[in-house]
C-alpha cells in the first residue's frame, strides 16, 4: 500500500478536531518525506488544516463554517510528559468555564512549575503561568480556582464585585476536605492571593481556614484591589484596599 493511501486511511479514522502529528503514523524513517508530502497534499486539498509546524487536524464543520479544535487539543502535548502531568489549562479559559465572563480571547494560559516562553499556534498565543504547587489530576480544579483569585483584576468584561460574589459561591460549593486542601495550596501563592482568599473564607465563616492564611501575612504589607468596603467588609483587617 502506498504511503499516500496509508496516510489518507489513517486521517479518515481521526475524529474531527483531533490534533495529530507525524508520530501518529506508523511510517519508517525512510518514508518520512513521503509522509510529509502526503499531508501537505491533504492540507492543500482542504481535507485537513495545519495548526502549527508538524501539527494538523480535520476541521469540524459548524453552522457558520469550519470550527477550530478545542483548547485541550491545541495544547495537550504541553500538559503531559509521558504519563506525568506537567501543566494545566488556566486563566481566560477558566474565567469563561466558571462563568466569570463570556469572553474568550485567543490566548491560552497554562499553569506550569517552571518558567517558559510563550509560543504561538495558528491564531492562538500560548502563555505559561508559574505554579508553585505540584500539579496533580486531583488538585487542578483547586489550582484553577486559586488562579481566578490571583488574577481577579484581569478577568475580562467583569467587575471585581461580580467576580468576588462568584468566588464566594464557588468556594462555598467545595467540600470540607477541598476547602482544607485549597488553603494548603494557597500557602504557596503570592501574599496578595492569600490575603484575598483568606478574606473570602472569613466572609463565609470559615474562620479556622482563614486564620491559617492570616498568620502568613506581614502586618506592614497592603494589597491593592481597588475595592469598596461594601464589597468586602473585612478588607481592612486583611490589608486590602
Amino acid at each position: 500500500m502506498k504511503i499516500a493511501e496509508i496516510v489518507k486511511n489513517r486521517v479518515d479514522g481521526f475524529a474531527d478536531g483531533y490534533i495529530f502529528t507525524y508520530d501518529d503514523f506508523d511510517v519508517n524513517i525512510e518514508n518520512e518525506s513521503a509522509l510529509k508530502i502526503a499531508l501537505y497534499r491533504l492540507v492543500k486539498s482542504g481535507k485537513i488544516t495545519r495548526l502549527s509546524k508538524g501539527r494538523f487536524y480535520k476541521p469540524e464543520q459548524g453552522i457558520l463554517g469550519k470550527l477550530k479544535p478545542k483548547e485541550y487539543e491545541i495544547v495537550k502535548d504541553l500538559l503531559k510528559d509521558g504519563n506525568k502531568i506537567i501543566g494545566y489549562i488556566t486563566g481566560y479559559s477558566i474565567f469563561n468555564s466558571l462563568n466569570f465572563t463570556t469572553q474568550v480571547p485567543n490566548v491560552i494560559q497554562i499553569g506550569v512549575q517552571f518558567d517558559k516562553k510563550r509560543i504561538n499556534r495558528d491564531i492562538y498565543s500560548i502563555r505559561f503561568v508559574r505554579q508553585w504547587n505540584e500539579i496533580t489530576k486531583i488538585n487542578i480544579p483547586l489550582l484553577q480556582l486559586l488562579d481566578c483569585i490571583r488574577f481577579i483584576k484581569i478577568i475580562p468584561d467583569a467587575t471585581i464585585g461580580k467576580s468576588l460574589n462568584r468566588l464566594i459561591v464557588l468556594l462555598g460549593e467545595l467540600s470540607d476536605a477541598e476547602k482544607k486542601q485549597i488553603v494548603d495550596l494557597a500557602l504557596n501563592y503570592p501574599p496578595s492571593t492569600r490575603a484575598l482568599a483568606g478574606a473570602l473564607f472569613e466572609q463565609s465563616s470559615n474562620t479556622e481556614l482563614s486564620a491559617k492564611l492570616f498568620k502568613t501575612l506581614k502586618s506592614t504589607s497592603w494589597y491593592t484591589y481597588n475595592l469598596s468596603p461594601d464589597l468586602l467588609p473585612n478588607m481592612q483587617k486583611w490589608k486590602i484596599k
